[in-house]
């Protein structure tokens, strides 16, 4: 019997046949209007009585709200992904506006259906979310509740969200733009080529130095080039958003990303207490790759070439394979979702120009399915990447019987689902080693994430903080942008490299999207909190899974330190679980060290 061979190329047409140019879909954009206007229609119809008599109102209102919402996500998932698929998708960005238009119309009507859940005595409220058909609800309403309470009128909200279709959420649309027109020329095997930024990326984990410092010089020459656009870009999106803050008498620019993600200042400021404590095995590791690599220090440059210098290349199957292999040993559920992913075609992985740098996991709440987007090249660190967003998949699929706005998790959490599945694979590529080097280089592929997620989403959480601060005071001109990124790399890297990246600011597509502010220590919690879960998970074995997708279902139901405190029994804003999570990243800092001393 052969083995089912996966494609690399996704299927759209299963949601709305014809891409851009689907009549199925332009058919959709209505019928979400229809259920705006029509949910619209309700919330200013709905007369609040004060009392438990409006429990039937608001369950229905709920029901429209769960409608409207899955008719917004099914059409912005599809249009992420032909976007995504094809930059130069003229259609694709038409339909991206069309749905940023109904998104500003819903968060109207949110706006005052969340104005109106405010109305309600805390007794009367209390009394309210236990009954029938809200208990499940419970804490998504009363947050709904708290945010409402700590916002503008509802005519200020209205006027913001209406502004931000031309202004904030345009800046970002700009932002893709620009990026999708950069072209890179680089010459191989003597052809000259026009790489999307994507593709060049993917050339700074070569073997070969020459061919990484050429790539970076003409790297940071593409960024240069658009620099101006982009720091006038990131100025006007961090001065909307500051302006908002302002109207609301928000002092603090982490407010909103801390409520997004459920979690307390405290929680956050003891994690990177611990890291900053903890990062001279890093400094160590950098120093040591260096030497392995011929090099008195690391350059920017550097950080992703492997110390083994043949560059091997894993086919799309063979990567499948692998990770299908590993899952199996954390459990049934999990690897058998990942096979309904690659046999359902519901991954984008060619590797061919004009794809959108990156990668990302989507779902598709009308039709419960999910799309993986990403660049396959065959290196070790996109076998990581896609078992990475397989994780976020499997996250989503096991939320998949609960109400929508139960499902609504925030990105901490998410980023807790992809890394875990993350570390599954790179653990067990570790464990199975057939040869001593085999299993330095696959080290280092693990102690690299660490890297990226101590010490690489450190720096951007330092400049992105320390950039708020200085636009507080007005426009921040290109040269201080690179300035304030060069310092923040220095300080989170421990002054271990040579060269740095001052327009990582431009390169780096989250500091510009506008759906999530500060697109950053989610990431780094993520990494951390998932250490603490495999950590149970090694300790329990195969039956693990069962407790994991437990935690995985309330996940958008309760505060981050809750979570903990529920399913892992520890207190987040002490320091004890991130000094133990971050000691397993320095374990493997210190096998590798160990394995490597007479390299």
């Amino acid at each position: 019997m052969t083995a089912t061979t996966y494609s690399p190329v996704w299927d759209l047409d299963v949601f709305f046949k014809g891409g851009s140019s689907s009549e199925a879909f332009l058919t959709h954009l209505i019928e979400t209007k229809e259920k705006i206007n029509d949910f619209e229609t309700s919330v200013h119809n709905w007369e609040q009585t004060n009392s438990i008599s409006d429990q039937k109102d608001i369950v229905n209102l709920m029901e429209k709200f769960q409608s409207v919402t899955k008719k917004l996500r099914e059409a912005g998932a599809f249009v992420s992904c032909l976007q995504a698929q094809n930059t130069e998708d003229k259609k694709a960005a038409e339909h991206r506006a069309a749905i940023t238009q109904l998104s500003a119309a819903f968060l109207s009507v949110l706006t005052l259906f969340d104005e109106k859940l405010t109305s309600y005595d805390s007794e009367v409220w209390a009394e309210l979310i236990q009954t029938s058909g809200l208990k499940e609800l419970a804490f998504v309403l009363t947050e709904r509740r708290k945010t409402a309470s700590e916002k503008l009128s509802k005519e200020e909200e209205n006027l913001i969200n209406a502004l931000g279709v031309d202004g904030y959420h345009s800046w970002s649309q700009l932002y893709d733009l620009v990026v999708g027109n950069i072209k890179i020329p680089f010459t191989e095997n003597g052809e000259e080529k026009s790489l999307s930024v994507g593709q060049a990326a993917n050339k700074f984990s070569n073997p070969d130095r020459s061919v990484r410092k050429e790539m970076f010089a003409k790297w940071e020459d593409a960024w240069k080039g658009q620099s101006d656009y982009l720091s006038k870009t990131l100025n006007h999106l961090a001065g909307f958003r500051l302006n908002v803050y302002k109207q609301r008498g928000w002092e603090d620019v982490l407010k909103e990303p801390l409520a997004i993600n459920r979690m307390t200042k405290e929680t956050l400021s003891t994690m990177w207490d611990v890291i900053s404590k903890n990062k001279q095995p890093l400094v160590k590791f950098l120093n040591r790759k260096a030497e392995l690599l011929g090099l008195e220090k690391l350059s920017w440059y550097d950080l992703d070439a492997s110390i083994d210098q043949t560059e091997s290349k894993v086919s799309y199957q063979e990567g499948a394979e692998f990770i299908l292999e590993q899952f199996s040993h954390f459990g049934d559920e999990m690897t058998s979702f990942a096979k309904m992913a690659f046999e359902e075609k519901w991954i984008e992985a060619e590797d061919r120009p004009g794809k959108s740098p990156g990668g990302f996991h989507t779902y598709f709440p009308e039709s419960s399915q999910s799309r993986i987007f990403m660049t396959y090249s065959g290196t070790p660190s996109n076998i990581s990447t896609l078992a990475h967003e397989l994780g976020h998949g499997f996250h989503t699929y096991a939320m998949r019987d609960l109400h929508l706005l139960n499902r609504n998790y925030a990105m901490n959490v998410a980023e807790t689902a992809s890394t875990l599945a993350e570390m599954i694979v790179s653990d067990a590529s570790v464990k199975n080693a057939k040869t001593e080097q085999e299993k330095i280089t696959l080290l280092e592929d693990k102690v690299q994430r660490s890297v990226a997620l101590l010490m690489n989403i450190h720096a951007r959480f330092l400049f992105e903080t320390r950039f708020y601060e200085e636009r507080k005071n007005g426009t921040v001109s290109t040269e201080k942008l690179n300035l304030l990124m060069e310092e923040a790399q220095k300080e989170a890297y421990g002054n271990a490299l040579d060269e740095y990246h001052p327009l990582f600011w431009g390169s780096k597509m989250h500091f510009y999207i506008t759906g999530v502010p500060f697109y950053n220590f989610p990431y780094t919690f993520g990494y951390l909190f998932s250490l603490g879960i495999y950590a149970k998970a090694l300790e329990e074995g195969k039956g693990y899974e069962e407790k994991y997708i437990a935690l995985l279902k309330d996940t958008a139901s309760m505060t981050v330190e809750d979570l903990a405190m529920k399913h892992l029994n520890v207190d987040l804003t002490k320091p004890d679980f991130w000094e133990k999570a971050v000691q397993l990243c320095m374990d493997d800092v210190e096998e590798f060290l160990k394995l490597t001393k007479d390299k």
